[in-house]
C-alpha cells in the first residue's frame, strides 16, 4: 500500500466497524490520552500473546522502552497543539516474537469544537523494505570505501556524462576536490586535448559508451596544465535490463609512484 492510499483510507469515512475489521491492514483509535479504544482484526492479531487485548491499554505498550517516552511526549504535543500529524516509522513488538518496523499513518480525532480529541492510525509493515535501504546503503559505502582505497584516479559517470564520484586520487591528481567535480560534465571536469590507443587518435564520451578502451591521453587538470596520463575507460551495465548505465574512468600517471 502506498503512503497516498493509506491516507485516503483514513481520511474516509470511519464509521462501520464492519468496514474497519475487514482492512487488512492494523488500525487502532486512540484517546486523548493515548489509551487504546479501538482496534481491528488485523490490529488484535499484531497484538502479541499473553499481552492481552490492546483495548485500555497505552499504545505505547510495545515499543522499545528507550523509544516509548519521545513517542508519547510527541502524542502529547499534537494533543496541545491541534497540527495534524505527520507519516512517522515506529518499532513494536509484534505476535511473532520479533520487534518490526512500522509505517504509521494517522489523523486527528476531533470533536465537535474541532479539538484534538485522539488519533487513529493506519500500521504498514515496513520491515523488509527498511532491512533493503539499509543493505543498500551499507554496500554503497562499502563500494565507495573499495574505490578510495584504490591508488589510481577513478572517475564514474552516469550515461549522461555527468560526474557522480571522484576518488581521492582524483582529487589529488587533478586539483578538483569530488565535491566540485561532482556535478560536471566529464568534459568540463576531464577535457582531453589529445589520446592516442593503436589507430585511434580520438575519444569522446560517446565512445565511451560503446565499450571499453585503453590508451594514452593529454588532459588539462584544475589549473589548466597539461598532464600526460594512461586513461582506461569501461562502460557500466545494469545487470538486470543490460542498458549502460555510466562510465569508469581510470586515469594513471606513471612515475607518480616511484
Amino acid at each position: 500500500m502506498t503512503d497516498k492510499s493509506a491516507t485516503l483510507l483514513l481520511a474516509s469515512d470511519m464509521s462501520e466497524p464492519d468496514a474497519i475489521d475487514e482492512l487488512p491492514l492494523p488500525y487502532i483509535e486512540m484517546d486523548g490520552n493515548g489509551f487504546v479504544t479501538r482496534a481491528n482484526r488485523a490490529a488484535l492479531a499484531l497484538y502479541p500473546a499473553g499481552h492481552g487485548e490492546p483495548i485500555g491499554k497505552m499504545a505505547w505498550d510495545l515499543m522499545p522502552t528507550d523509544e516509548k517516552e519521545p513517542s508519547c511526549a510527541e502524542y502529547i504535543s499534537l494533543m496541545e497543539s491541534g497540527e495534524e500529524p505527520p507519516i512517522v516509522h515506529r518499532t513494536l513488538y509484534s505476535r511473532l516474537g520479533q520487534f518490526r518496523t512500522y509505517e504509521l499513518h494517522r489523523r486527528l480525532i476531533r470533536d465537535g469544537a474541532g479539538r484534538p480529541a485522539g488519533m487513529r492510525i493506519l500500521f504498514v509493515d515496513v520491515t523488509e523494505s527498511e532491512k533493503a535501504l539499509e543493505d543498500a546503503r551499507w554496500t554503497r559505502l562499502w563500494l565507495e570505501s573499495v574505490i578510495e582505497a584504490i591508488g589510481d584516479a577513478v572517475i564514474v559517470t552516469d550515461a549522461m556524462g555527468i560526474i557522480r564520484y571522484a576518488n581521492p586520487a582524483a582529487e589529488a591528481l587533478l586539483g578538483w576536490k569530488a565535491s566540485e567535480l561532482e556535478g560536471m560534465v566529464i568534459e568540463q571536469g576531464l577535457p582531453i586535448l589529445a589520446y592516442v590507443s593503436g589507430f585511434r587518435l580520438e575519444l569522446t564520451f560517446t565512445m565511451s559508451l560503446d565499450g571499453p578502451s585503453k590508451g594514452v591521453a593529454t588532459v588539462l587538470d584544475r589549473e589548466r596544465r597539461e598532464l600526460q596520463i594512461e586513461l582506461g575507460t569501461s562502460p557500466i551495465f545494469d545487470k538486470e535490463s543490460g542498458a549502460t548505465t555510466g562510465v569508469v574512468l581510470i586515469l594513471h600517471q606513471p612515475g607518480l609512484e616511484d
